[in-house]
C-alpha cells in the first residue's frame, strides 16, 4: 500500500495517562476525512527507556495507520490481561483513541 500523506499543518489534540505509575502524554491528529492518522507518545523522563519504547511504538501505529492499517485491530492484538484490560502502554492509548475513533 502507498502511504497516505498528511497536510504540513494540522490540528492535534492531546492528552495524558498513567500507566503502571507512570505518566505519559499522547498526541495525535487526524486525515483530512476524519481517522486518526499519527500518534505522539511520551514519558516525563525523556530519553529514559520507556519513553524510547512509548515514542517508538507510536511511530509505528502511525506508520502502519498512514499505510492503511486498522486501529481497532491493532488494538485487539496488543498483549492484554485475563480481564482485557491492556497490559502495554500503547494498549492504554489505543483503547482511548479506538473510542475517539468511533466519535462522529
Amino acid at each position: 500500500m502507498t502511504r497516505q500523506r498528511l497536510p504540513n499543518r494540522r490540528a492535534s489534540t492531546s492528552f495524558v495517562f498513567e500507566h503502571k505509575s507512570l505518566g505519559f502524554t499522547c498526541t495525535y491528529s487526524r486525515f483530512p476525512g476524519g481517522g486518526i492518522a499519527e500518534v505522539f507518545i511520551t514519558n516525563h523522563k525523556v530519553a529514559s527507556g520507556v519513553d524510547i519504547d512509548a515514542r517508538d511504538a507510536a511511530i509505528i501505529l502511525s506508520f502502519a495507520l498512514q499505510h492503511g492499517a486498522d486501529i481497532s485491530a491493532i488494538g485487539k492484538a496488543l498483549c492484554r490481561d485475563s480481564r482485557g484490560n491492556p497490559s502495554g502502554t500503547m494498549g492504554v492509548a489505543l483503547d482511548f483513541l479506538t473510542k475517539e475513533e468511533s466519535l462522529p
